[in-house]
């Protein structure tokens, strides 16, 4: 249940970075593109660019790859279905203002990294893309928030150079974009040492936890 919900939020704040007018968040720009330049729906693509980020964890983790981990790709599934929803509930959602955008820009950024910060601390299955993260934490001991930053980056410039290369311009990709590729990593970072009720609510008592590291917080000295 907490991981459905965590997908939703963190979807919702995808489609309201869409809807904001101002840039995609950097976990849609590329499936945004994909989306522009092909019949596929943003979810779709996401569900594709999903199925890219598993390989990758196979490559990075070897023999430590759990098999319990391939649940990612019906995760991914929902994850897209939820994506194409709210991009439906909030198709009237047209800020003109640029203040306006600024605002729904900012809050996709909070929605977008508590279903983040969520999906992880619910220690059960996450999304490939955060499941990608963990495996190079996993090989490379470097914080979650610094790993999710860098990533954000790094997909941003491949949503440019895809708009580029097949649309000849910037589409989906602007300040609002950039913005979010420097901030949501560094909220995630925010939330896991300042919220903590999530944790004592979930009791951490799942059974499924043993397949998986709290990497989200250090030990406050």
């Amino acid at each position: 249940m907490v991981l459905a919900i965590a997908l939703f939020i963190t979807a919702f704040g995808v489609s309201l970075s869409v809807r904001a007018d101002l840039g995609t968040s950097p976990i849609s720009c590329v499936p945004y593109v994909i989306s522009l330049i092909s019949p596929l729906t943003i979810g779709q693509a996401t569900i594709l660019m999903h199925i890219i980020f598993i390989f990758i964890q196979i490559i990075l983790l070897r023999s430590n790859y759990k098999p319990l981990q391939l649940l990612q790709l019906p995760v991914a599934f929902v994850f897209g279905y939820f994506t194409d929803f709210t991009m439906w509930l909030l198709s009237d959602l047209h800020p003109t203002a640029y203040l306006m955008q600024w605002g729904f820009t900012i809050l996709s950024f909070v929605v977008i990294a508590f279903g983040v910060y969520l999906e992880v601390h619910a220690h059960v299955i996450v999304l490939a893309g955060e499941g990608m993260m963990l495996a190079i934490h996993e090989v490379t001991h470097i914080e979650f928030g610094k790993i999710k930053v860098t990533v954000d980056v790094l997909q941003v410039i491949l949503g440019i150079t895809l708009s580029l290369i097949f649309l000849h311009g910037l589409h989906g990709i602007r300040e609002g974009t950039l913005a979010a590729a420097l901030i949501v990593g560094t909220l995630v970072h925010f939330f896991s040492y300042h919220i903590d009720f999530i944790d004592t609510f979930l009791n951490n008592d799942n059974p499924l936890k043993k397949y998986r590291k709290p990497i989200l917080r250090k030990k406050r000295h």
